[in-house]
């Protein structure tokens, strides 16, 4: 068994497209229209061929209250690797992406968490032996 697809539910298509493709560096698999939406699929550019992204719309009623007390509490919906934390909280820093919380030694990794404009807090890790 492995990871085909996961979602993350944005409050617009296009909206966060923008933002993971041009700030975050994804590139778009799929982006297929289905009635008011879009099947929105993006990859890792060096995994063209590995798991999924789905930006999905965030339409359902429970969506929303879900993700409001996620980022209440200050926790994150999900977390993409890096490989060095550090350097992608400047990175990113620089494109003016708002950190909730700067690069923070967790014992085996390194966290920072953002936000990703289209309501959630996105965490980024790499792995420190």
């Amino acid at each position: 068994m492995r990871v085909y697809i996961t979602s993350v539910f944005v409050d617009d298509q296009e909206k966060a497209k923008e933002f993971y493709t041009n700030i975050l560096g994804f590139k778009v698999k799929h982006d297929v229209p289905v009635g008011p939406y879009s099947w929105l699929t993006l990859v890792a550019p060096d995994q063209e061929n590995g798991p999924e992204l789905l930006l999905e719309p965030a339409a359902h009623r429970a969506v929303g209250p879900y993700r409001e007390a996620l980022k209440a509490d200050g926790v994150p919906i999900t977390s993409f690797a890096v490989d060095d934390v550090q350097a992608e909280y400047e990175r990113l820093s620089d494109l003016g992406v708002h950190f909730t919380q700067g690069p923070t030694d967790a014992g085996t990794v390194f966290v920072a968490t953002f936000d990703d404009t289209c309501g959630n807090l996105i965490q980024i890790s790499s792995y420190q032996p």
